[in-house]
C-alpha cells in the first residue's frame, strides 16, 4: 500500500505543475531554449556574455496541428503580443530548459525587446510538421558564420518535444544525435496510461492519505489565487471574471456559483491574455489547472474550509482530472474546461459532504452535459468556457449531492463510472478528429 501511495502521488507531481504561459508556446520556447544552449555548450565563441547567441542565426521550428492552433491567438507573458514566434524567439533569447514549464521565468524588458527584433527581421519560422502525433515540437536553431566555431562544425542543433509539453525526447548538435529516449506515447502503451488508476481508489487515496504527503497541494492555491486576483485587478482579455465579480447585484448574485465563476475565469482572463504570473496547471495546461482547482478554493473561502480538508478535495479534484485526460492525450478537440470541470465538481462534492456514489453521479452529470464543447485554440475568449464550465461543475454537485444522476439509458452514461469516462476519451481522441481538422482549416483560412 505504501508504495502504492507514493505511486500515485508522483503521479500528482508529474501531472501538477507550475506553468507560465500558455504551455503551447511554451513547449515551443522549451525546445528553442533546449536548442540553443546545445549550440553555447558547444561552440561558445557563438554565445558572448549577455547575449545568447551573435547576429547571423535562424530559429525554425516545426510543430503539429494542434500545438499551432493553441499557439495562435494566446499572448505570450509580458510581451503584449501573441503567436507562437515571439515565443520561440523568448526560448532564444531568455529561455532557461532546466525550468521545465517556467522556461521564461527570467524574461525581461530587454528580452522582449530582443525577441522582437529576431520576429521583425524574420529570423523566426513556424511550420507545420508532417506528423500523426497531436503534441510535436522540433526546434532548430542554425547559425551563420562557421569560421567562429571551428573548421569541422556546422554549428546548428534541434530538440524535440512530443506528447507531453516538457517531454524533451530528442537533441542533436551538427547532425550527431546527443540524446534520444522513448517517446511519452510509446510509454504509455505499455502501462495503463494512467498508472491504473480508478475513480473508486482515487477517492479513497483523497480521504485516506496522510496530510503531510499531500500538503504540497496547496501551492495550487497560492497560484492559481494570485492569478485571479490579478484578473481582477487589472484589465486583461475580455475581463470575464470582472465582468462577473462587477454584476452581482443586478444579474449575478453574491452567492458562490458566481464568485467561483469570477474567480475562475479571471485567472483565465489574466493567463490568456499574457500575464507573467505562473498558473498551477493540470495535465500540461494552466486553464484546465486553474478550472480544476479555482471552484474548489472558492468553496474554501467562501465557506472557511480548513486547509487539510482543501488539500484532500484538490487531490480528489486533480486526479480525477488526470484519470479522464489520460483517455483523450494531452491535445483533443475536446476543450480541457470539460475535464477540468468535472474534476472541481468533485472536488465540491466532497467538499459538502458527499461520498464515492455522489462523486461518480457528478462525473455522469458532467459528461451528460457539456461533452462536446470544442476546442478552437488558446485565447483570450477561452475565459468565457472555463466560467460555462464551472457552472456545470457547480450545478452537476448540486444535483448529486440530492441524489440526482443522469441514468445510463441517456447518451453516453453508463452505469460503470468507468465506462463513461471511457466513452468520454473515446469522443474526445477518436469521434472528433475530423472536427479537429475542420477547426484548423477554418482558424488558417480566417
Amino acid at each position: 500500500m505504501a508504495d502504492r501511495v507514493s505511486q500515485i502521488i508522483d503521479i500528482v507531481h508529474r501531472e501538477v505543475k507550475p506553468a507560465l504561459g500558455c504551455t503551447e508556446p511554451i513547449a515551443v520556447a522549451l525546445a528553442v531554449a533546449k536548442a540553443t544552449e546545445i549550440i553555447c555548450d558547444n561552440c561558445p565563441t557563438l554565445c558572448p556574455e549577455g547575449w545568447r547567441l551573435k547576429a547571423g542565426f535562424r530559429i525554425d521550428v516545426s510543430v503539429s496541428g494542434n500545438i499551432l492552433k493553441n499557439g495562435m491567438g494566446v499572448g505570450i507573458p509580458g510581451t503584449g503580443m501573441v503567436g507562437l514566434p515571439v515565443a520561440a524567439a523568448l526560448g532564444a533569447v531568455c529561455g532557461e530548459s532546466s525550468r521545465g514549464l517556467e522556461v521564461l521565468a527570467a524574461l525581461s524588458e530587454d528580452a522582449v525587446a530582443r525577441a522582437r527584433e529576431l520576429v521583425a527581421s524574420g529570423k523566426v519560422g513556424i511550420s507545420v510538421a508532417p506528423v500523426d502525433r497531436l503534441l510535436y515540437v522540433k526546434a532548430t536553431v542554425s547559425v551563420d558564420g562557421r569560421a567562429e566555431a571551428s573548421a569541422e562544425v556546422d554549428p546548428h542543433a534541434y530538440a524535440i518535444i512530443e506528447d507531453d509539453h516538457d517531454r524533451i525526447v530528442e537533441t542533436s548538435f551538427a547532425d550527431h544525435i546527443l540524446m534520444s529516449s522513448e517517446s511519452g506515447a510509446a510509454a504509455a502503451d505499455r502501462t495503463a496510461g494512467d498508472d491504473g488508476l480508478t475513480v473508486r481508489e482515487i477517492f479513497d487515496f483523497a480521504c485516506t492519505v496522510p496530510f503531510e504527503r499531500i500538503s504540497f497541494i496547496l501551492e495550487d492555491r497560492t497560484l492559481n489565487m494570485a492569478l485571479a486576483r490579478e484578473g481582477l485587478d487589472g484589465h486583461y482579455g475580455m475581463m470575464v471574471g470582472r465582468a462577473i465579480r462587477e454584476n452581482q447585484r443586478e444579474v449575478f448574485g453574491d452567492d458562490f456559483l458566481s464568485y467561483a465563476m469570477g474567480m475562475t475565469a479571471a485567472a483565465a482572463d489574466a493567463r490568456m491574455a499574457g500575464c507573467t504570473l505562473p498558473a498551477m496547471s493540470n495535465s500540461g495546461s494552466g486553464n484546465q489547472g486553474i478550472t480544476v482547482s479555482m471552484p474548489v478554493i472558492a468553496y474554501a473561502n467562501k465557506y472557511g474550509v480548513d486547509d487539510e480538508r482543501l488539500a484532500r478535495a484538490l487531490i480528489l479534484s486533480n486526479l480525477v482530472a488526470i484519470h479522464i485526460k489520460s483517455y483523450l492525450g494531452k491535445l483533443s478537440a475536446l476543450c480541457g474546461c470539460v475535464v477540468a470541470s468535472t474534476g472541481s465538481a468533485c472536488g465540491i462534492v466532497w467538499l459538502q459532504g458527499g461520498g464515492y456514489e455522489e462523486v461518480c453521479a457528478a462525473i455522469k452529470n458532467m459528461a451528460g452535459n457539456i461533452t462536446g464543447m470544442v476546442c478552437d485554440g488558446a485565447k483570450v475568449g477561452c475565459a468565457m468556457k472555463v466560467a460555462s464550465g464551472v457552472s456545470c461543475a457547480v450545478q452537476s454537485a448540486v444535483l448529486a449531492l440530492r441524489g440526482t444522476c443522469i441514468p445510463s439509458t441517456d447518451g453516453i452514461i453508463d452505469d460503470d463510472v468507468e465506462k463513461t469516462i471511457r466513452n468520454l476519451g473515446s469522443i474526445g481522441s477518436m469521434g472528433m478528429k475530423s472536427a479537429d481538422r475542420m477547426i484548423m482549416d477554418i482558424m488558417l483560412c480566417k
